[in-house]
C-alpha cells in the first residue's frame, strides 16, 4: 500500500526482456536507504518487488501482465521513474491510499503553466469513467492527486511546484501514455451495492 506522495525520481538504468518478462534496473537514492529484498515499491504508480538491493539501485521483475496494463513495458534506459516506498504503520498518509494496482493507461495531453504551478490535463478510457469525481482523488503515474476538473473524455489536476519539480511530470509531452488507478474504496462500494441488487 502507498500514499501517491512521491519521494524521489529515479531513473531507469537497464531493461532486459526476459522471455515475455522483463528485469529492470532503477538508479536511486533515497529509496535505496532502508529496503530490503523482497520489498514493495511503486515505479510510476505500479506495485514491484524490489530486489539486487544496493545504496545506489534496485531491480525488479516485471510480469507479461503488468508490461502490457502498464507503461513500464515502454520504459527505456535513461526513462525518469516516480518512486515511493510502501507505507508502514507510522507512515502520514498525505494523499490517498494507492494500492499500486494500475487500472488503465491515460494520455497527457498537456501542461498549462499558471506562473509556477501546472494544470495539467489527463485523457482517460471510458472504461473506468464510473470511478472518476470531481473533487475525488485519483493517482497519475503513482501520484496521489484530486481531480479539479472533469468531462467525459479527460480530467484535470492542478499541480503544485513541489510535485512538479520531483515528479515525472516534467518530463511528459502530449501524447505520453501514462498510468491510471482510480480510488480502490469506490470499487469497493460498487462491488457491495451491486450485490444488494
Amino acid at each position: 500500500m502507498f500514499t501517491g506522495i512521491i519521494e524521489e525520481l529515479g531513473c531507469v538504468r537497464s531493461v532486459e526482456q526476459r522471455g515475455e518478462n522483463a528485469r529492470m534496473v532503477i538508479e536511486a537514492h533515497l529509496v535505496t536507504e532502508d529496503i530490503h529484498e523482497g520489498d514493495s515499491i511503486a515505479v510510476n504508480g505500479v506495485c514491484l518487488t524490489a530486489l539486487d538491493v544496493s545504496a545506489s539501485s534496485f531491480a525488479a521483475d516485471v510480469s507479461r501482465e503488468t508490461l502490457d496494463k502498464s507503461t513500464l513495458g515502454r520504459l527505456q534506459p535513461g526513462a525518469p521513474v516516480n518512486l515511493e516506498r510502501s507505507v508502514t504503520p507510522v507512515t502520514r498518509l498525505g494523499g490517498h491510499l494507492v494500492q499500486g494496482h494500475v487500472d488503465a493507461r491515460g494520455k497527457f495531453l498537456g501542461a498549462t503553466d499558471l506562473g509556477g504551478s501546472w494544470t495539467v490535463c489527463i485523457a482517460y478510457p471510458l472504461e473506468i469513467a464510473r470511478y472518476l469525481v470531481f473533487k475525488g482523488s485519483v493517482a497519475v503515474e503513482g501520484i496521489s492527486l484530486t481531480i479539479a476538473e472533469l468531462t467525459d473524455d479527460y480530467f484535470e489536476v492542478a499541480i503544485i511546484p513541489k510535485t512538479w519539480e520531483v515528479t515525472n511530470f516534467s518530463h511528459l509531452r502530449a501524447g505520453d501514455d501514462v498510468n491510471l488507478e482510480v480510488d480502490v474504496i469506490a470499487k469497493y462500494v460498487e462491488k457491495i451495492l451491486g450485490e444488494r441488487g
